[in-house]
């Protein structure tokens, strides 16, 4: 049921959820120090299928708090991993490692894949109840750009992965939050000079995916407007929905934190919907015996809703 309450949907947890950060992982030479990652999950059900969550640039493990209480007290075990360009770890600006971030948060996530065992071990009692056959990847912003990579989307910049096929056939379903759209001659002279990896392309992003767009989301780093925003849905086979939210700016309503100055847009009915329908989308798309996405696709279609809108193609 989509429900456009301002009182906090985390208040109303359904079951209890732990969480352990700072688990380490250990990481690749090359990435210069091992990556940490925070897990959380339901305390008390089983066989939870898996969310791994990139966070935007310069956030961390630590951010993004509405959407992973939200998901793990409704059955995902979420793990979110500590990117290099966190502002937590100083990286300089002159830093080699710098230019290839890009890869190297690609690179985060496939660890976090790799090393499952790990992970349920971080968390008392998490051990054997993760569902391996079910895992989604989800991201915001620069985290967006990084999921997609993982769901097939191909950077055509120059340097080393461009053109390179990065996507990870464990991953059965995607969620890009504000992630941008494609490059070339969208892309303005700042991100064509500075973000080169961000001439993306989408013709190949085939795992099925909720792209979610704020309709005033203008952006530095494209000549277009906030439907740049939507070219993940629009240019991308196979199946995909496309949430767009009304008057939502790149926060989406203040999803990267509770009352964090970031957001410029807040609204705690905006976050509400977007915690219901990726949880409803994921639940659907990993159990396809769920109705939760038919159900909630239904209820916000309903009459004239002053949140959003949904669109889907197959």
């Amino acid at each position: 049921m989509i429900t456009a309450s301002f009182r906090d949907q985390n208040m109303d947890a359904p079951v209890p959820v732990a969480s352990v950060r700072s688990v380490v992982l250990p990481a690749s030479p090359e990435r210069g120090e091992d990556l940490q990652v925070r897990v959380s999950a339901s305390a008390t059900e089983e066989e939870l299928p898996i969310i791994v969550f990139s966070h935007g640039y310069g956030s961390s493990m630590d951010g993004y708090a509405p959407l992973v209480d939200y998901w793990a007290a409704r059955g995902f075990a979420v793990i979110q991993p500590t990117h290099l360009d966190a502002k937590r770890l100083g990286l300089a600006e002159d830093d080699p490692r710098r230019p290839g971030i890009w890869r190297q948060r690609v690179a985060d996530i496939e660890l976090i894949l790799d090393n499952l065992d790990l992970v349920e071990l971080s968390l008392p009692g998490l051990q054997g109840r993760l569902d391996r056959s079910r895992i989604a990847a989800a991201g915001h912003s620069f985290g967006g750009q990084t999921t997609s990579m993982l769901l097939g989307a191909r950077m055509l910049g120059t340097g080393d992965g461009a053109g390179k096929d990065m996507s990870d056939r464990r991953i059965k379903a995607g969620i890009l939050l504000a992630s941008g759209g494609q490059g070339g001659d969208d892309l303005s002279d700042f991100a064509r000079e500075h973000l080169p990896y961000l001439n993306s392309v989408f013709t190949h992003m085939s795992t099925p995916t909720l792209v979610v767009a704020g309709d005033n989301d203008h952006s530095p780093l494209t000549v277009r407007g906030p439907d740049w925003f939507a070219d993940p849905y629009f240019l991308s086979p196979g199946v995909k929905a496309l949430l767009t939210l009304y008057g939502g700016e790149h926060m989406l309503g203040g999803i990267s934190g509770y009352k964090v100055t970031e957001t410029t847009d807040e609204n705690p009915a905006r976050v509400a919907l977007v915690q219901q329908m990726t949880s409803a989308f994921l639940r659907s798309l990993l159990y396809p015996q769920d109705t939760a996405w038919s159900t909630a696709c239904a209820s916000l279609r309903e009459g004239s809703n002053p949140l959003g809108k949904i669109e889907e193609k197959c």
